[in-house]
């Protein structure tokens, strides 16, 4: 079953190496998605691929080296997301 998830990670997540690193992880796992700064300070991560994909890549996140920076982290599922082609960082 494909799964299509909008995260928001809050914390001290911009200006860290944040985005970077989440599409280093996104490379380990058969997602497509996105991630980007938000002007609130929150980074925005968009993920869509298989069910057992989309739940590894975010724990692989969440266990990363990053864990330190989220100190929360909000999902939504999204009925109709966008297309991609392989993991972007947003600068929009």
């Amino acid at each position: 079953m494909i799964e299509s998830i909008q995260v928001f990670y809050e914390g001290r997540v911009q200006g860290v190496g944040f985005r970077y690193s989440v599409r280093q992880i996104a490379k380990g796992f058969d997602v497509t998605g996105s991630v980007r700064n938000l002007a609130d300070g929150r980074v925005e991560l968009l993920a869509t691929g298989e069910d057992d994909e989309v739940r590894a890549f975010l724990e692989a996140v969440g266990k990363s080296e990053l864990r330190a920076h989220i100190k929360k982290q909000s999902e939504t599922p999204l009925p109709n997301p966008p297309p991609f082609r392989g993991f972007e960082i947003r600068h929009d």
